[in-house]
Order: structure tokens, then C-alpha cells, then sequence
């Protein structure tokens, strides 16, 4: 790589690291060490492509390793190495109810990984359906029939009403 390209990819990495390691923690729906191993896996293949895809868009790359990282460690139980990071993430914003984020959270970890990343995708990182759709490889109608699938089973388990959630 280019100094150049070296420049711009650490500009990369401090801007939209912290991005990625939220998009991680809430995809795994695991402990931040399990989201930081797939942050650092994206990272790598991001580094090794950083010439080919710096001046497309490598936070959907860098989002679209992730997200299929953590489908594949949910299947296989893999385990991926570690990295450290040059400055820690920013913190979360705080919640008013932070009794209903960890309820909505420990919901979450009990869908199934594609699902959980649907709504992730979806609801967390706000992207499109067919941005959504394009990140997980699967179409637009099954973006919306998981999203669909995914609130409903939630909504059941905490027994919210349906517009809690809007």
C-alpha cells in the first residue's frame, strides 16, 4: 500500500471504528470481546483490500464482513484472533429506560443470527431494505418478512404493544 493509502485507511479506522464495533456488539449478540474479533476480522480484510474498495465504500464492506463473520461464528463456533484498537470506541449514548434497552437486548440474542442481523441492520444502523438486503446477500422480501418475524417475536416475548418500538 501507498502512504497514501495507509493515511487513509487510519483515517478510516478512527472514524468509523467505533460504528463498526457497535454494529458487532449488537449483531453477535454476544460479549464485546466476541464483537471486537469480528470488528478485527473486518478490519483485516478491509486492510488487504483498501486499494481496490477505499474509493467505493468500505464501511459497507468493513459492515458487510461483519455482519457475515457473525452469521458464520454463530454456524460454526468458531474463534476468531484479536486486535487491539489505537483509541477506544466512543461510548454509548445514555437511554432514558435502560431496563427496556437490556430487555430488547437480551431478546435480540435470542433470535436467530440472521434475523438478529436484519434488525440490527435495520433498526440500529437504519439502513435501507435494499441496503440491508445487499449487506446480508438475501433479497428484499426476505428483509421484511425477518424484520417482520423478528419484532413480532419480540414484541411477544415482552409483551410491549405494538407501537412501543416505532
Amino acid at each position: 500500500m501507498t502512504d497514501e493509502d495507509e493515511a487513509a485507511f487510519d483515517e478510516f479506522l478512527a472514524g468509523r471504528g467505533s460504528s463498526l464495533l457497535r454494529t458487532a456488539i449488537l449483531v453477535c449478540g454476544a460479549t464485546r470481546h466476541d464483537a471486537e474479533d469480528l470488528v478485527q476480522h473486518a478490519l483485516e480484510k478491509v486492510y488487504r483490500h483498501w486499494p481496490r474498495i477505499r474509493r467505493d465504500n468500505p464501511e459497507a464492506y468493513a459492515r458487510k464482513v461483519v455482519v457475515n463473520a457473525a452469521i458464520s461464528k454463530a454456524r460454526r463456533r468458531r474463534v476468531i484472533q484479536e486486535i487491539t484498537f489505537a483509541r477506544p470506541p466512543d461510548t454509548a449514548a445514555a437511554s432514558p429506560d435502560l431496563d427496556l434497552r437490556d430487555a430488547l437486548i437480551r431478546e435480540l440474542r435470542r433470535l436467530p443470527p440472521k434475523m438478529r442481523a436484519v434488525l440490527v441492520l435495520r433498526y440500529w444502523e437504519d439502513q435501507s431494505e435494499a441496503a440491508t438486503a445487499a449487506l446480508l446477500g438475501c433479497s428484499t422480501g426476505t428483509v421484511k418478512s425477518q424484520a417482520a418475524r423478528g419484532l413480532a417475536r419480540i414484541r411477544e416475548r415482552m409483551n410491549v404493544v405494538e407501537g412501543a418500538f416505532r
